[in-house]
């Protein structure tokens, strides 16, 4: 199962950075978004999953590293989506390839860290409340790209999915993606641990 999930991540990691997303259709907002919350919520968390478990700490992890993750992943996202540093990145695909590690790093870290500590209830309570961090914030600034009164990225047009979008329209669709794969994913991640936190507590009180 974990080979199965390293080998998923890496296989849509391949998909998004040799498709059309950061190719033919890299001057899309929309479609730069769909291919940021394809690394991070997607392939960063099957990632994670994959990375053998000698790899993770035991008993000895500090339990904030899941909250430095979550603060490293806000700064990235929100970096990174400053108008300039985008143009840097659409420009340039030395930009974009740097662009793309970070996010990358930043996901595969957020994501190995809330897992890392799953047996353990301070560790895995900070976890919970990490993924939730991330949830809130991705939230917000896709929020506020699908609802800013102008475009932010441009003024041109731009084709992607065989579709011709003008820069408002193409902003508003990259913060839709951003709140419905991005937000969901960490929200479902972040309630999910809090399940299996809750679960392991109610089996150490049977078992006393």
């Amino acid at each position: 199962m974990r080979w199965l999930a390293l080998c998923t991540g890496l296989l849509v990691l391949a998909m998004i950075w040799l498709g059309p997303l950061l190719g033919s259709w890299r001057a899309a907002f929309s479609a730069h978004m769909l291919a940021h919350m394809g690394v991070i919520a997607i392939a960063a968390p099957l990632i994670a999953l994959g990375l053998p478990t000698r790899w993770r700490p035991r008993g000895s992890m500090p339990s904030v590293l899941p909250l430095i993750a979550s603060m490293v992943e806000l700064i990235a996202v929100w970096g990174w989506h400053a108008p300039a540093v985008r143009a840097a990145a659409e420009a340039s695909v030395l930009v974009t390839i740097a662009e793309q590690g970070i996010f990358l790093a930043a996901g595969i870290l957020l994501w190995w860290s809330c897992l890392a500590g799953g047996k353990e209830r301070l560790n895995a309570g900070i976890g919970v409340g990490a993924l939730l961090l991330t949830s809130i914030h991705m939230t917000l600034l896709g929020a506020l790209l699908a609802l800013s009164p102008r475009p932010l990225y441009g003024t041109d047009e731009v084709t992607c999915f065989g579709l011709t979008l003008d820069a408002g329209s193409d902003q508003q669709l990259g913060g839709v993606f951003m709140l419905l794969i991005g937000a969901a994913v960490y929200l479902v991640g972040g309630v999910g641990l809090a399940g299996r936190l809750v679960a392991s507590a109610n089996t150490a009180i049977q078992d006393k």
